[in-house]
């Protein structure tokens, strides 16, 4: 059973590894394309609220992580 849980740990680590770094990649790209295309500030805050809001998702899952191998652990 034990081995299951770290699995699933593991995979959900990926996952928040993957929207991290995505994150930040769609972001620096749109902040770059943003200012090419001349487009309002606006947009740019727009674009950067979408990142808080993945990022503020990621840290939610790593701080449950933690929790969890916290339990699993004794």
């Amino acid at each position: 059973m034990g081995g299951q849980n770290d699995q699933h740990l593991a995979r959900k680590g990926r996952t928040v590894s993957l929207v991290i770094a995505g994150t930040m990649v769609i972001w620096l790209a749109a902040q770059w394309l943003g200012k090419a295309m001349g487009m309002p500030g606006r947009y740019a805050l727009l674009f950067d609220f979408a990142a808080i809001a993945a990022l503020i998702w990621a840290l939610v899952n790593i701080f449950q992580i933690w929790r969890a191998r916290q339990s699993t652990q004794g």
